[in-house]
């Protein structure tokens, strides 16, 4: 393994990664392994598109340092092969084959350095018919069956944020990928390619529904199930103040403790197991719920094992007196955002450095990494140069300056999560030559990023 030239935190310190920017997944998987300790270095693009925020608050590329390089430039590539022959992991996120014509193809690192491991990061995964289609979240896990679970039977099916396909399917599966894939390279002294589709790790998540179809345990539709909504202890209620409580009550012990502190439903009690009674039970719950607020019912089960909480908002959510005791959340460089995950009793993680402005460490890692050819052309940003460590920087990391593996769709991007198409500003690159990712070379949304 080599060794990353900087200090580092957390059980990953000293594996070495780049990331070649986008937006989305691939992002969000480079940070985690930037959270753990990796020395990541994001590949921006000059003039590169990433979210439409200020790149100072993009807590995504936290944690990471960045380097400009112009894939169109002759010479791009060459100094992106220079810092893959140097890593450990390399991630991108663009449509299948706009890396390898770009001439940052796994053959192409691999001739360089065998024992990376090669991490692509799509939506539709690197082979199959909707491979080079643009695509998002949404119309990843359509497909998989897990978006027609979700949501109540008289009601179009409810979108969860990207968070199911982009990250949990997405990002978090890349991240073991790659992990597996580094743990047999150091055994062998061989990388390999790591095909991380949405699709894929989407359609992973659902195997104990899967499994229990298959028992005859689960109804093959929407809000009619245990865990689904269907059981009218578990799921939600809005109060009388507008606010909502999450009830979870399956255990008998836990259901019988969650009527007892409700209250007015205990002739309802055996209703449990009997799902023809499900309806009537719902509605007794919910006029109970609408008749005291959130606030007054959270005390109602304050301190029991009724399984029942207050939904919060993003920004309540770091208040809560549990959350505030773990430090669930942090702040830093004025920005409150999830502190990394999981916890480790020997090598403790912590938000290190701000977001990582676009070009703002390529001296240092020019130095650090030993790649000299990245100051070929490098001209300083005026808003970072003198800053003294990355996270003083108050526009650290950039999300997307380079982007071919955000997530954003583009019209062209092979590798983006999206695949195709609909990416803003995103044109259809000529495949006879090389060019630098644009939007469309992004997978799709997240596979901009490193599909």
């Amino acid at each position: 393994m080599t060794t990353a030239g900087t200090p580092g935190h957390g059980p990953l310190s000293g594996v070495r990664v780049v990331e070649l920017a986008g937006i989305g997944p691939g992002p969000f998987a480079a940070m985690l392994l930037a959270d753990l300790g990796a020395d990541v270095v994001r590949v921006d693009r000059p003039g590169g598109q990433g979210l439409a925020i200020d790149p100072a608050h993009d807590v995504t590329n936290r944690n990471k340092r960045s380097v400009l390089v112009d894939l169109k430039s002759t010479d791009g590539p060459a100094r992106v092969l220079d810092l893959a022959a140097r890593a450990d992991i390399l991630i991108e996120g663009y449509r299948p084959g706009v890396a390898e014509r770009l001439g940052v193809g796994p053959a192409d690192c691999h001739a360089r350095n065998p024992r990376l491991v090669y991490g692509r990061m799509t939506g539709w995964g690197q082979e199959g018919p909707l491979a080079h289609r643009a695509g998002h979240d949404i119309a990843y896990i359509a497909l998989t069956g897990t978006l027609g679970m979700i949501g109540r039977p008289d009601e179009p099916p409810a979108v969860p944020a990207n968070l199911l396909g982009d990250y949990a399917g997405g990002s978090l599966y890349l991240v073991v990928g790659v992990l597996a894939a580094l743990h047999h390279a150091r055994a062998t002294g061989t990388g390999q390619v790591v095909d991380a589709a949405i699709v894929d790790g989407t359609a992973h998540l659902a195997s104990m529904i899967h499994g229990m179809v298959a028992a005859g345990r689960w109804q093959d539709r929407r809000g009619a199930n245990l865990l689904d909504g269907g059981c009218p202890y578990y799921g939600t209620y809005e109060t009388a103040d507008g606010g909502h409580m999450a009830v979870g009550a399956l255990e008998p012990q836990f259901y019988a403790e969650f009527l007892d502190r409700l209250g007015g439903v205990d002739d309802l009690a055996d209703a449990r197991k009997d799902w023809t009674r499900w309806g009537e039970l719902r509605e007794r719950v919910a006029a109970r719920f609408r008749e005291r607020s959130r606030a007054e019912w959270t005390a109602v089960f304050e301190g029991s094992d009724a399984c029942v909480a207050p939904v919060l908002s993003l920004a309540e959510a770091p208040h809560h007196p549990h959350l505030a005791a773990r430090a669930t959340f942090t702040d830093h460089a004025g920005i409150t955002q999830p502190a990394p995950a999981p916890r480790f009793s020997a090598t403790p993680t912590s938000v290190r450095t701000a977001p990582a402005h676009p070009g703002a460490d390529t001296p240092e890692v020019a130095h650090d990494w030993a790649v000299p050819t990245l100051l070929d052309g490098h001209v300083p940003d005026p808003l970072v140069a003198g800053a003294e460590k990355p996270d003083a920087r108050p526009d650290a990391h950039a999300p997307d300056a380079h982007v071919p593996d955000a997530h954003v769709p583009d019209a062209h991007v092979p590798d983006a999560h999206t695949a195709g198409g609909h990416v803003p500003g995103g044109h259809v690159p000529d495949a006879s030559g090389p060019h630098a990712p644009g939007p469309d070379d992004r997978d799709h949304d997240h596979d901009k990023d490193i599909a």
